[in-house]
């Protein structure tokens, strides 16, 4: 159920894609940060870049080219439709898969930064032990890398909740199923509603301090340095 006043209902549905979003980010990230890390492959290159592309380019090239993939002439879309599932744009689930690719980078650079701060001498004695690599994995190297998990999960939530371009392109501005807090800002700027833009956009920018003196505040590796 969402909530009734339009402002409420714009906050509520940030917060479950956001949540949703960076679930999503965490188990795929996961994955590619620790190949990054690791491997020697030539695509280590190309699979970074692939991978840090959200970070230089502006959001509505991002979401112009997901709304042509899974629009009804798309690949993805004409999958979908195969599949019986419906086209994502304009839905709940394609918010969900926009946000996942641009919010990428922010959970896959600091898990990849944590895994190759481990170093060799960790798994090396995990070998030693005949543990196997999937039992290191979730016994040694997890642990270790919980402050990397920290902040990949901060800013993958909070890179969420901020997203405005990529939002707008993929879910249009339809109440309580794509009008997220950015796009109600934008809405009441627009109608000359400065008042409740202004409430919004401090409870946005309070959110955004909090989050950011959180993980400076809670990460050891902040402190360290």
């Amino acid at each position: 159920m969402h909530p009734a006043h339009p402002d409420l209902s714009a906050v509520w549905l940030t917060l479950q894609l956001a949540t949703v979003t960076t679930l999503i980010l965490l188990l795929i990230g996961t994955p590619v940060a620790w190949w990054l890390a690791r491997t020697r492959s030539w695509w280590k290159g190309p699979v970074g870049a692939v991978v840090a592309l959200p970070l230089v380019l502006p959001p509505t090239v991002i979401g112009f080219y997901l709304l042509v993939a899974m629009g009804p002439n798309g690949p993805v879309g004409r999958l979908m439709e195969t599949l019986g599932i419906g086209l994502l744009p304009f839905t709940f689930a394609g918010l969900v898969v926009a946000s996942v690719f641009y919010s990428l980078p922010f959970v896959v650079q600091p898990l990849q930064n944590a895994f190759e701060a481990i170093g060799e001498r960790p798994l090396e004695a995990a070998a030693t032990l005949r543990a196997s690599p999937l039992d290191t994995f979730f016994s040694v190297v997890l642990p270790l890398a919980r402050p990397g998990y920290l902040t990949a999960g901060v800013l993958g939530f909070a890179h969420t909740v901020g997203e405005f371009g990529v939002v707008l392109m993929i879910g249009g501005n339809i109440p309580a199923q794509t009008r997220v807090v950015s796009v109600q800002i934008y809405d009441h700027v627009e109608a000359l509603e400065y008042a409740q833009a202004h409430w919004l956009s401090a409870g946005m920018l309070v959110f955004s301090f909090l989050v950011l003196l959180a993980l400076y505040t809670l990460n050891p590796s902040g402190r360290r340095k």
